[in-house]
């Protein structure tokens, strides 16, 4: 009702020519909840359902027996995640290729969580992306392109085997006495996409990935189930009662998608299940919390849901359940370097 808003600030990389709106990066966790599409695709096909056992497709690992290919999507495998595990080596050599399986491996070894409560699990989408190639025979790319980037009509976005981003991820560490390099971060330009592939490695633009984002919430495609979020379940111990997840996203409020953090980005995308409104950010450097991307593109929806309408058009009855300045308090305090 209001139209649309692109921005970029800063550069493409430390030193380097200055970032525009069109430009591409990683996707992050929004590639969680395109891998429950590819679910959801190939249960209205007919090929998998949502309870089968991920053991059903993939074989061998004791530690897998019981849990389904929903309890994956869902984040209720009770599985931990596997990036603890490996960050520092993916810090030091990003360029190295990572095999699906190994990740898994070291999520599986770690200590994880009950089964049946919300539990963010990167493992469990990298062994969602597993089970389904070998349910269909085709590659996680082939099954995005027909269940995600096609019908949707995302000409930019892909799962790249090899660096596609023309942003850089950074990370920035601490120096010898212990602070954070704010203006010395590590570029991590060349960080391999099989670091995160199913569970966060797809790369795309802010157009494409605001069209993606309205069209989950909106259930716009033949195969969207209305059931996928409908028993959604808390984010966290101590989330507020309208902050949920389930269908591999969350929900705050009225608002569908996802957020978190891979090395190098911090991303956040929702839109709103009753007017389409739309959020996208992608900050560069994954060094603060991914509570802060969250924060921020909550402080954005609050602004625009109150936005005026443009001409011709009508501005909806829209209410969060939070206020900008109470988001913008949350940025500020979990920004671990100066906010321009």
């Amino acid at each position: 009702w209001a139209g649309t808003w692109l921005s970029a600030e800063g550069t493409v990389a430390p030193g380097a020519a200055g970032v525009d709106a069109g430009a591409s990066f990683t996707a992050g966790s929004m590639t969680r909840a395109m891998t429950c599409d590819v679910l959801y695709g190939l249960v209205a096909d007919g090929v998998v359902k949502l309870e089968d056992s991920v053991s059903t497709y993939v074989s061998g690992v004791p530690a897998l027996e019981g849990i389904t290919l929903a309890q994956l999507c869902n984040s209720t495998s009770g599985l931990a995640p596997y990036t603890p595990a490996v960050f520092n080596r993916i810090i030091a050599t990003p360029e190295r290729a990572w095999n699906a399986r190994e990740l898994v491996g070291y999520g599986i070894t770690r200590p994880g969580t009950a089964a049946g409560s919300f539990a963010d699990s990167d493992t469990g989408y990298a062994l969602l992306g597993i089970a389904l190639e070998r349910a269909s025979r085709e590659s996680m790319e082939a099954l995005y392109a027909r269940y995600v980037f096609d019908p949707i009509g995302m000409p930019d976005t892909s799962l790249p085997a090899s660096p596609a981003a023309t942003v850089h991820g950074l990370w920035s560490p601490n120096n010898a006495e212990g602070a954070v390099e704010c203006a010395a971060p590590v570029d991590l330009g060349d960080l391999s996409p099989t670091v995160a592939n199913t569970a966060g490695g797809v790369v795309s633009d802010l157009e494409d990935l605001g069209r993606y984002t309205q069209a989950l919430a909106l259930g716009a495609r033949a195969y969207d189930k209305g059931d996928r979020f409908e028993a959604p379940l808390p984010a966290a111990g101590d989330a507020a009662s309208w902050f949920t997840a389930t269908g591999g996203t969350y929900q705050a409020g009225t608002l569908v998608g996802q957020y978190g953090s891979v090395p190098g980005f911090l991303t956040a995308a929702f839109a709103d299940r009753n007017t389409g409104m739309t959020i996208v950010v992608a900050l560069n450097n994954s060094r603060a919390s991914d509570v802060l991307v969250r924060a921020l593109a909550w402080e954005l929806a609050a602004i625009t849901s109150k936005a005026p309408a443009a001409a011709g058009h009508t501005a909806p009855d829209a209410g969060l359940p939070w206020t900008a300045e109470d988001m913008g308090a949350q940025v500020t305090a979990a920004a671990v370097c100066p906010i321009p």
